[in-house]
């Protein structure tokens, strides 16, 4: 008879065996649209969801990767501009005494247009065509 309470060095039928990881294989078509027109689609909340798509789905799908990179240079972009608003504004505001705050409306714009071409980017996208922005500085080749 044996102790419950001592561990057996018999494999217990009730415990499965281990998992083995599962490495990722390649997207499908339709998740290689889908994960490349998420990427635009998350623009609209920042730079952050075109990254991560772009870093997790990069080297499974060839639409994904680019549609990435695409949409994450121009949310990089946009940065820019954010920053460009920031120091022209703090500047203008210092040398007019306050009259020059009326330019951090300029942020809003630069939101506006963000949103506006993330969506455009994200309809094209989703149909399987290739977006490209307008303006974007290509950081990411």
């Amino acid at each position: 008879m044996t102790d419950p309470n001592i561990p057996s060095s018999e494999p217990n039928a009730a415990t499965p065996p281990p998992q083995q990881p599962v490495a990722a294989g390649p997207l499908s078509p339709e998740q290689d649209i889908q994960w490349g027109s998420f990427a635009h689609l998350g623009g609209i909340l920042g730079f952050l969801p075109a990254l991560i798509i772009w870093l997790v789905f990069k080297d499974r799908g060839t639409f994904t990767n680019t549609e990435g990179k695409e949409a994450l240079n121009f949310q990089i972009t946009l940065i820019f501009g954010y920053v460009a608003v920031w120091i022209l504004t703090a500047i203008i505001t210092v040398v007019t005494f306050g009259l020059g705050s009326v330019l951090s409306l300029l942020t809003w714009a630069i939101w506006i247009l963000g949103v506006v071409f993330s969506i455009i980017a994200f309809l094209k996208a989703k149909d399987g065509a290739h977006y490209r922005y307008p303006f974007a500085i290509r950081l990411i080749k």
